[in-house]
Protein backbone atom coordinates (compact mmCIF):
# COMPACT_ATOMS: atom_id res chain seq x y z
CA UNK A 1 0.00 0.00 0.00
CA UNK A 2 2.82 2.39 0.76
CA UNK A 3 5.00 1.40 -1.99
CA UNK A 4 1.63 1.99 -4.25
CA UNK A 5 0.94 5.39 -2.98
CA UNK A 6 4.98 6.35 -2.73
CA UNK A 7 7.16 4.44 -5.47
CA UNK A 8 9.77 6.05 -4.58
CA UNK A 9 10.20 5.03 -1.30
CA UNK A 10 12.35 2.28 0.30
CA UNK A 11 9.80 0.67 1.73
CA UNK A 12 11.41 -2.38 2.84
CA UNK A 13 13.29 -3.40 6.35
CA UNK A 14 15.88 -1.03 7.16
CA UNK A 15 19.35 -2.01 7.61
CA UNK A 16 21.10 -0.38 10.37
CA UNK A 17 23.79 2.46 9.70
CA UNK A 18 27.26 2.46 10.99
CA UNK A 19 29.65 0.46 11.92
CA UNK A 20 28.97 -3.03 13.49
CA UNK A 21 31.84 -3.00 16.16
CA UNK A 22 31.18 0.67 17.19
CA UNK A 23 31.46 1.07 20.89
CA UNK A 24 27.96 2.90 21.22
CA UNK A 25 24.86 1.73 19.78
CA UNK A 26 21.56 3.39 19.54
CA UNK A 27 18.64 1.89 19.74
CA UNK A 28 15.22 3.25 18.04
CA UNK A 29 11.98 2.21 17.74
CA UNK A 30 11.24 1.52 14.24
CA UNK A 31 10.97 3.03 10.77
CA UNK A 32 9.15 6.62 10.25
CA UNK A 33 7.00 6.70 7.28
CA UNK A 34 8.14 9.51 5.86
CA UNK A 35 12.02 8.96 7.44
CA UNK A 36 13.59 5.96 7.49
CA UNK A 37 10.87 4.16 5.28
CA UNK A 38 11.40 6.68 2.67
CA UNK A 39 15.06 7.04 2.79
CA UNK A 40 16.41 3.36 3.77
CA UNK A 41 18.28 4.81 6.42
CA UNK A 42 17.48 5.15 10.42
CA UNK A 43 15.95 8.52 11.35
CA UNK A 44 17.05 10.13 8.14
CA UNK A 45 14.65 12.24 6.60
CA UNK A 46 12.17 13.00 9.85
CA UNK A 47 11.59 15.03 12.71
CA UNK A 48 13.75 12.35 15.35
CA UNK A 49 16.11 13.07 13.40
CA UNK A 50 16.64 16.72 13.40
CA UNK A 51 17.80 16.25 16.91
CA UNK A 52 19.52 12.92 17.16
CA UNK A 53 22.11 13.58 14.11
CA UNK A 54 22.81 16.91 15.60
CA UNK A 55 23.04 15.70 18.93
CA UNK A 56 25.67 12.64 18.24
CA UNK A 57 27.68 15.48 15.39
CA UNK A 58 28.06 17.79 18.92
CA UNK A 59 29.17 14.96 20.62
CA UNK A 60 31.56 13.84 17.41
CA UNK A 61 30.07 10.30 16.72
CA UNK A 62 28.69 12.22 13.28
CA UNK A 63 30.35 13.99 10.55
CA UNK A 64 27.61 16.66 9.81
CA UNK A 65 24.40 17.87 11.85
CA UNK A 66 22.06 16.86 9.29
CA UNK A 67 20.81 13.56 7.42
CA UNK A 68 18.49 14.11 4.77
CA UNK A 69 19.09 11.11 2.53
CA UNK A 70 21.01 7.95 2.52
CA UNK A 71 23.67 9.69 0.22
CA UNK A 72 24.24 12.74 2.11
CA UNK A 73 27.61 11.95 2.67
CA UNK A 74 26.79 11.52 6.82
CA UNK A 75 29.48 9.21 8.14
CA UNK A 76 28.80 7.82 11.68
CA UNK A 77 32.06 7.99 14.00
CA UNK A 78 31.90 5.05 16.50
CA UNK A 79 28.12 4.85 16.37
CA UNK A 80 25.69 2.97 15.24
CA UNK A 81 21.88 3.12 15.16
CA UNK A 82 19.40 0.13 14.49
CA UNK A 83 15.62 0.15 15.62
CA UNK A 84 14.51 -2.37 17.50
CA UNK A 85 11.45 -2.70 14.74
CA UNK A 86 12.84 -3.42 11.32
CA UNK A 87 10.05 -2.23 8.92
CA UNK A 88 7.74 0.44 9.19
CA UNK A 89 4.82 -0.68 11.57
CA UNK A 90 0.90 -0.35 10.92
CA UNK A 91 -0.43 3.51 12.23
CA UNK A 92 3.36 3.83 12.80
CA UNK A 93 2.92 1.97 16.28
CA UNK A 94 4.86 -1.06 16.81
CA UNK A 95 2.56 -4.03 18.04
CA UNK A 96 4.48 -6.16 20.91
CA UNK A 97 4.55 -8.94 18.19
CA UNK A 98 6.54 -7.43 15.98
CA UNK A 99 9.01 -6.15 18.12
CA UNK A 100 9.01 -10.15 19.27
CA UNK A 101 9.35 -10.93 15.54
CA UNK A 102 12.25 -8.45 15.03
CA UNK A 103 14.27 -9.47 18.03
CA UNK A 104 16.65 -11.95 16.76
CA UNK A 105 18.53 -9.03 14.22
CA UNK A 106 18.83 -6.86 17.49
CA UNK A 107 20.02 -10.07 19.44
CA UNK A 108 23.19 -10.72 16.77
CA UNK A 109 23.42 -6.85 16.90
CA UNK A 110 24.21 -6.90 19.43
CA UNK A 111 26.81 -10.26 19.95
CA UNK A 112 28.69 -8.08 17.30
CA UNK A 113 29.57 -5.19 19.35
CA UNK A 114 32.86 -4.98 22.01
CA UNK A 115 32.24 -6.71 25.42
CA UNK A 116 32.09 -3.19 26.79
CA UNK A 117 29.35 -1.39 24.57
CA UNK A 118 27.57 1.49 25.66
CA UNK A 119 23.69 0.86 24.22
CA UNK A 120 21.44 3.92 24.29
CA UNK A 121 18.04 2.91 24.29
CA UNK A 122 15.36 5.63 22.78
CA UNK A 123 12.39 4.55 24.52
CA UNK A 124 10.83 1.95 26.86
CA UNK A 125 9.67 -0.16 23.92
CA UNK A 126 13.90 -0.21 22.77
CA UNK A 127 14.88 -0.12 26.17
CA UNK A 128 12.48 -3.66 26.82
CA UNK A 129 13.69 -5.21 23.46
CA UNK A 130 17.38 -4.49 23.99
CA UNK A 131 16.69 -6.40 27.45
CA UNK A 132 14.48 -9.46 25.86
CA UNK A 133 17.61 -9.51 23.40
CA UNK A 134 20.33 -10.34 26.23
CA UNK A 135 17.00 -12.80 28.00
CA UNK A 136 17.40 -10.29 31.07
CA UNK A 137 14.18 -9.53 32.76
CA UNK A 138 12.42 -6.18 32.32
CA UNK A 139 11.39 -6.48 35.83
CA UNK A 140 15.13 -6.28 36.86
CA UNK A 141 16.30 -3.13 34.94
CA UNK A 142 13.42 -1.03 34.69
CA UNK A 143 13.38 2.12 31.71
CA UNK A 144 14.20 5.78 32.98
CA UNK A 145 15.33 8.93 31.82
CA UNK A 146 18.79 8.97 32.36
CA UNK A 147 18.84 5.97 33.90
CA UNK A 148 21.78 3.51 33.65
CA UNK A 149 22.39 -0.29 33.59
CA UNK A 150 25.47 -2.35 34.17
CA UNK A 151 24.24 -5.54 32.46
CA UNK A 152 25.80 -8.71 33.60
CA UNK A 153 27.44 -9.31 29.98
CA UNK A 154 29.43 -6.22 30.24
CA UNK A 155 27.66 -3.89 28.46
CA UNK A 156 26.10 -0.24 29.48
CA UNK A 157 22.34 0.55 29.05
CA UNK A 158 21.50 3.97 29.32
CA UNK A 159 17.95 5.06 28.91
CA UNK A 160 16.40 8.46 27.34
CA UNK A 161 13.03 9.67 26.64
CA UNK A 162 12.56 9.02 22.05
CA UNK A 163 13.31 12.03 20.44
CA UNK A 164 10.65 12.31 18.39
CA UNK A 165 8.22 14.97 17.39
CA UNK A 166 5.70 14.70 20.48
CA UNK A 167 8.01 14.45 22.79
CA UNK A 168 10.35 16.89 22.27
CA UNK A 169 7.31 19.65 21.50
CA UNK A 170 5.46 18.72 24.33
CA UNK A 171 9.01 19.15 26.78
CA UNK A 172 8.90 15.78 27.77
CA UNK A 173 12.60 16.04 26.13
CA UNK A 174 14.35 19.00 26.16
CA UNK A 175 17.15 19.52 23.74
CA UNK A 176 19.72 20.10 27.17
CA UNK A 177 18.35 16.70 28.45
CA UNK A 178 19.16 14.71 25.17
CA UNK A 179 22.51 16.77 25.09
CA UNK A 180 23.26 15.32 28.66
CA UNK A 181 22.64 11.55 27.69
CA UNK A 182 24.08 11.38 24.82
CA UNK A 183 27.21 13.20 26.36
CA UNK A 184 26.96 10.56 29.47
CA UNK A 185 27.10 8.06 26.29
CA UNK A 186 30.33 9.35 24.91
CA UNK A 187 31.78 10.06 29.07
CA UNK A 188 31.84 6.23 29.29
CA UNK A 189 33.02 4.99 25.36
CA UNK A 190 35.98 7.26 26.17
CA UNK A 191 36.74 6.01 29.70
CA UNK A 192 36.53 2.60 28.10
CA UNK A 193 38.93 3.74 25.38
CA UNK A 194 41.33 4.91 27.62
CA UNK A 195 44.33 2.62 28.41
CA UNK A 196 44.12 0.36 31.54
CA UNK A 197 46.92 0.55 34.02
Amino acid sequence: MVRQAHPDYHAAPVPPFGDAAAPLLIVGLAPGMHGANRTGRPFTGDYAGILLYRTLHAHGFGSQPEATAADDGLVLQGCRITNAVKCLPPENKPATEEVRTCNGYLAAELQGLPAAAVVLALGQVAHNAVLRALELRQSAWRFGHGAEHALPNGMTLVDSYHCSRYNTQTGRLTEAMFQAVVGRCRALVDADAEPQH
